[in-house]
């Protein structure tokens, strides 16, 4: 080997080994191969993120078990917060048979959503957030399930009074915390997925999250895998606010609207 063929890899050697140890850095990579070498990653990176430019990004962290008992409610928690600005995010789910669960769109709320939704079978639940320069960030975990949570009746669906609380809000608000100002709310509404015989689809469409000043905090859109009667857990940058505007509708046109204070 000449000795300038030498001195480019050495140099070569030292930059990648400063860019994998420098913060913020070394995270990313623009590879082809699916980190969690699933069978349809191609199909949902088509249907969700089409030509855009994609990377597998560590940054965006997706907490999710291992291994669920209950597919009617795994807990998923995203959290993006560490890429700066992010102008939405998309979570999905590979092998469900209604595969995007939830999308959120964060505005004066730090990128950061915990939820639940139901899962059919065992697959990877992924994370993607579009950052201002268009690139998404996809990161992700495998959850381990008995499945069949996407086909199960609600069970709003047999109870006599789910009409009369239908779009019922409950919530609380965490002026000061570790992590800042925390809001939790709670609705009640069947989040049908339409996989069951007689059972059309019937789920929470959007939610608009709006400070008393009325300033967009956070938009939700919960898909049909979203469980039943939601509970969404938000993080918001300081100050708090005095109070969070709820506001938002159903598929089938219902209302909802509530003020949550602490």
């Amino acid at each position: 080997m000449s000795i300038a063929r030498w001195q480019r890899l050495s140099l070569h050697a030292a930059l990648s080994t400063l860019l994998l140890t420098l913060p913020g850095l070394g995270r990313a990579t623009t590879s082809a191969a699916d980190p969690l070498d699933s069978a349809r990653w191609a199909d949902m990176r088509q249907a969700f993120l089409a030509d855009a430019q994609v990377v597998f990004d560590t940054r965006v962290k997706v907490d999710a078990p291992n291994s669920s008992e209950t597919p009617l409610n795994v807990p998923v928690a995203v959290d993006a917060s560490a890429l700066g600005e992010v102008k939405e995010v998309l979570v999905f789910a590979d092998f469900n048979p209604i595969a995007k669960a939830l999308r959120f769109l964060p505005g004066k709320a730090r990128p950061q959503l915990g939820f639940r939704i139901k899962l059919q079978q065992s697959t990877p639940v992924r994370a993607a957030a579009r950052t201002a320069d268009g690139v998404w960030h996809v990161n992700g975990v495998w959850v381990n399930t008995s499945g069949g949570g996407c086909t199960v009746p609600s069970v709003a669906s047999s109870s006599p009074d789910w009409q009369r609380r239908l779009n019922e809000v409950s919530g609380h608000l965490w002026r000061e915390g570790k992590d800042g100002p925390r809001l939790r709310l709670r609705l009640i509404h069947p989040m049908d997925t339409g996989l069951v015989a007689s059972i059309p689809p019937f789920f929470i469409e959007e939610l608009s999250l709006r400070d008393a000043d009325g300033a967009l905090l956070m938009r939700i859109e919960p898909f049909e895998p979203v469980s039943e009667n939601p509970v969404f857990t938000l993080s918001l940058a300081n100050p708090a606010p005095a109070a969070v505007l709820v506001g938002g509708h159903d598929n089938n046109g219902n209302l909802i609207k509530a003020r949550v204070t602490p």
